[in-house]
């Protein structure tokens, strides 16, 4: 009658949403309640007590730090000694209310400029804000620094323990290494396919690829898998999972043979070295070669034997096809290239990604970050987000003058708790105006809500503590499990009650403190609005098209420029990079920091499905970089000779039409009022110059002719092509 115990149990068990809240929940209260409790009534200080619970607070319950507790735990361990300058500067500037707003406009737009260095700086910031927000207000007493930075400091410790050992959580989601190793092992497998008959892939190993390597899009991965910091190992990890990619889509796309039995000799030996290298690359992400020392040793032994092989298939293949090879042949040598062009690159990426700076040296071009340290590639990082055109510095102008300016009529209104205001401003305030309006109103009625609880609790009370001391933890577990899940009403209304209870064991309160808190949050959200609706109100939705747009117009350039030098010849030089190498990968940062802000804000809801396939925008871009440099880039010093001239024209040709391509997409993309409305079709896969096979044409033709083949491709799947 009851179902069986199983069914019970499933019944029983929580949401996975409530589940991971309550463990959440019950780390901050404890730790944040424990400081809280020691300080006020064990040593009698007010002081340290509330930087004690809200230094946990904040960094639990404002801060949304991405990964388990002991990854979180990790992330907190550095932040501590910012959160004492952080303190330190608040309560010295705190002098003045112009030297405060001061303060707060530069912290504010370095804290939220944080996160350019990935998810976990990003989901830090907010309780960074508030570690300069708590002490920026009056009054001025220097003299209790001392006690804020212990009670910091001990709400910090606690939170800490409390999130490595307190109901650890399960892993988010599979590790981006994990995930790039399976990628790896897939196309091992359709490589080692692909060498023998009938040389094509099943249905079954391409729907495999296909899958895999979708997985691999940071949409598609949790954010604490990202690899999306400034470092060297995040970097070639994330370089991994687009080489690796780029290495599927070309393994799936490989034509078969053209020619009879001597033709179909001459690939095996290139894909088994391809194979070879996937297989090693996905031990290498998984560990395995380096569980001791002895076999690690082996481990970086075999896994360079199989690079230095593939190396060598790659210069063969780049010296050029056996002579009287027939045209279809010169196509299919040209695709093989690319194969193990996207196999080097992604078994040195993930060399660099699992050794860093102790992996074998790797091109300085493509692998640029290899030999970098930390400081100079966080200067990489900032350096290139310093423009308006980047979200990250929108998003932290943005912040810094509301703040400031909430700051201001703080100071000068004189509000009663005016930090809430600040508070009010930092949490509710969105990257679009739409969605800050939204958040506005449903926070607002939560506050009135908590607001009028607050009033009737504290005129029952009156100011027995005792009841409020016994109330707030029970509270806290509520508000801080309810709040993630249902959100920010209930979120506003939970905590709009916690601050009550926490203020009315630090003072003597009236029923007025919840017209305070009422009135604070009414200031803040409108400050925040504001700014919500003067500072870049569309959000990342424009910027990502404004972005992807020049990113597809410098790409275009960088075609023309490379079948220009390819059909003129001349001498060449291994320099680190082609020409225009570095605006085009600059053009593609913006791209991509723009798309991942794109993806973290909510859709509205009377906008249909986003149709656009952004992703392949992105690998359009480093698609063109890294075919113009492997076209141009020779591995030693030499003279190539320009192409004959009916081959000339037809890869200038071929190269004008997929550029025509890209302008025309990035027309139809580009958010600025005198784009196109209806800009002329992209192209088709009948235009005669793609299939052309010009007499005497050369290996760099056939070369140069499938890479601006696999941009066409990009370009139609951007333009909806391919759905």
């Amino acid at each position: 009658m009851g179902g069986t115990p199983g069914e019970r149990r499933s019944k029983a068990r929580l949401p996975s949403a409530y589940a991971a809240a309550v463990r959440r929940s019950v780390r901050v209260t404890l730790s944040a309640t424990a400081g809280f409790y020691l300080f006020l009534y064990g040593f009698d200080s007010a002081v340290a007590a509330t930087y004690a619970l809200f230094a946990a607070v904040a960094m639990a319950g404002l801060s949304h730090i991405p990964g388990t507790g002991q990854q979180r735990a990790a992330t907190l361990l550095p932040v501590v000694p910012s959160c004492w300058v952080l303190i330190t500067i608040g309560t010295y500037l705190s002098v003045r209310t112009w030297s405060a707003v001061l303060g707060m406009l530069v912290v504010g737009f370095v804290l939220a400029f944080m996160a350019v260095g990935g998810p976990r700086p990003a989901g830090a910031a907010p309780g960074l804000q508030l570690m300069y927000i708590l002490p920026s207000f009056p009054p001025y007493v220097p003299e209790t620094l001392g006690e804020r930075l212990v009670g910091a400091t001990a709400g910090l410790a606690l939170l800490i323990l409390a999130e490595a050992f307190l109901l650890p959580d399960r892993a988010p989601g599979v590790p981006y290494r994990e995930l790039a190793a399976r990628a790896a092992d897939q196309a091992a497998r359709c490589a080692d396919e692909l060498a023998s008959a009938p040389y094509t892939l099943d249905d079954t190993a391409s729907r495999a690829a296909r899958d895999l390597s979708g997985g691999l899009r940071t949409s598609r991965v949790p954010e604490a898998e990202r690899p999306a910091g400034p470092g060297i190992r995040a970097r070639a990890l994330a370089h991994t999972g687009l080489a690796a990619r780029t290495l599927i889509g070309r393994l799936t796309s490989l034509p078969p043979p053209p020619g009879g039995p001597a033709e179909a000799r001459t690939w095996p030996g290139v894909l088994h070295a391809v194979r070879d290298a996937c297989l090693e690359t996905a031990s290498l992400l998984r560990g395995r070669a380096s569980s001791t020392a002895r076999q690690g040793e082996a481990g970086r032994e075999s896994s360079a034997a199989a690079l230095s092989r593939l190396q060598e298939v790659r210069r063969a293949l780049t010296a050029g096809a056996e002579p009287g090879t027939s045209p279809a042949g010169l196509r299919r040598h040209a695709a093989v290239l690319e194969v193990a062009d996207a196999a080097l690159a992604m078994s040195t990426a993930a060399e660099i990604a699992v050794r860093g700076r102790d992996a074998p040296a790797a091109a300085p071009g493509r692998f640029w970050y290899a030999r970098m340290r930390a400081p100079q590639l966080w200067w990489r990082r900032l350096s290139g987000h310093a423009g308006q055109r980047s979200v990250f510095f929108q998003n932290a102008v943005r912040i810094a003058l509301a703040l400031a300016a909430a700051r201001t009529i703080a100071g000068l209104d004189t509000l009663p708790h005016g930090f809430w205001m600040l508070l009010a401003t930092l949490t509710l305030t969105r990257t679009t105006a739409r969605e800050t309006r939204s958040t506005v109103r449903t926070a607002l009625t939560g506050t009135l809500v908590g607001a009028v609880v607050v009033a009737a609790l504290l005129a029952l009370v009156g100011t027995d503590t005792t009841v409020y001391a016994a109330a707030l933890p029970p509270l806290m577990l509520v508000a801080f499990t309810l709040g993630p899940v249902k959100g920010v009403g209930w979120a506003q209304a939970m905590f709009t009650m916690v601050v009550a209870l926490v203020f009315a064991q630090l003072a003597s309160a009236t029923w007025r403190l919840a017209e305070f808190r009422l009135l604070d949050v009414l200031a803040g959200s409108a400050v925040g609005a504001v700014f919500g609706l003067l500072a870049w109100p569309k959000g990342a939705h424009d910027e990502l098209r404004r972005a992807v747009a020049t990113m597809l117009r410098t790409a275009a350039e960088t075609v023309v420029a490379t079948t220009s030098q390819l059909a003129t010849g001349g001498a060449r030089a291994p320099v680190a990079t082609s020409p225009g190498h570095r605006s085009l990968q600059h053009a593609l940062i913006m791209a991509e920091s723009a798309y991942a802000q794109y993806r973290s804000e909510p859709k509205q809801l009377d906008t249909p499905h986003d149709p656009q396939d952004w992703q392949a925008a992105l690998l359009s871009g480093h698609h063109t970089l890294w075919g113009a440099d492997r076209l141009l880039v020779p591995v030693e010093p030499t003279v190539v000779p320009p192409l004959p001239p009916e081959p000339a024209e037809a890869v200038t040709r071929i190269g004008d039409r997929v550029a025509a391509g890209m302008l025309l997409v990035s027309a139809r993309l580009d958010p600025s009022g005198d784009t196109p409305g209806t800009p002329a079709a992209v192209g088709t896969r009948d235009f005669a110059d793609f299939a052309a096979e010009p007499p005497g044409a050369p290996r760099p033709y056939y070369a140069a002719a499938q890479w601006l083949d696999s941009l066409m491709t990009d370009v139609e799947r951007i333009a909806g092509g391919h759905k």
